[in-house]
């Protein structure tokens, strides 16, 4: 991996996983030593940050974790409900069946992983579920709702959502993936699109309704 692709990884994981949280002042020295890179591909790295709305530049501090507002999370969960049912609708009418297999193994693996619930399992789980979604993606074969997708799933709210999941809600979602694999498979477009856009709304009134307790 080139030195400004593993710099990248390394502060947006850091990022994700709350590692550095909002308001964290992010030092190039300190963002080098922990990717074993130079602090040339790091400015790289926080610019492209910068640019996906996760870093900001404030005068006298430099770069700094920007929040994330609730009301970013709502317009990216509205986005997602909107489109990722047609995703799905799309899946059913052209995955072929090497997809429904990978599908499948996917929502087979997160079943797993919330049933053992062991060591570092939400992070693996927002593995799976980021890998899961963008296979139905590519089963839809529309480059265009791919792409505008893309960034949507990029964020780190996914996995944000995942950690104040309850055990019920983890099952839940996994069980979601399950039966999108059932309707996608058996051709129906119509059961594809309720069960993904279900499931976005599921994710949604979690994430809202923690946070506004919190």
């Amino acid at each position: 991996m080139r030195a400004a692709e593993r710099a990248y990884a390394s502060v947006r994981d850091g990022i994700v996983r709350g590692k550095y949280r909002a308001g964290t002042r992010l030092t190039e020295q300190e963002l080098a030593r922990s990717a074993g890179v130079s602090r040339t591909p790091i400015r790289e790295a926080l610019r492209r940050l910068q640019a996906e709305g996760l870093v900001r530049f404030e005068p006298n501090h430099g770069a700094v974790v920007a929040p994330f507002e609730i009301e970013d999370a709502e317009e990216i969960f509205e986005l997602r409900a909107a489109l990722e049912p047609l995703s799905a609708r799309r899946a059913a009418e052209n995955a072929t069946a090497e997809q429904i297999e990978e599908l499948r193994e996917l929502a087979n693996r997160q079943k797993a992983e919330v049933e053992r619930a062991s060591g570092e399992y939400i992070t693996r789980i927002g593995e799976l579920n980021d890998r899961f979604h963008r296979r139905v993606q590519a089963a839809a074969r529309s480059g265009r709702l791919e792409k505008t997708l893309a960034g949507l799933i990029e964020a780190p709210l996914i996995l944000r959502t995942f950690r104040q999941y309850s055990p019920e809600e983890l099952r839940r979602s996994a069980d979601q993936h399950l039966e999108l694999v059932q309707a996608i498979e058996t051709r129906d477009t119509e059961w594809a699109y309720e069960v993904m856009r279900t499931h976005i709304l599921a994710g949604r009134a979690c994430f809202l309704r923690r946070r506004r307790v919190t």
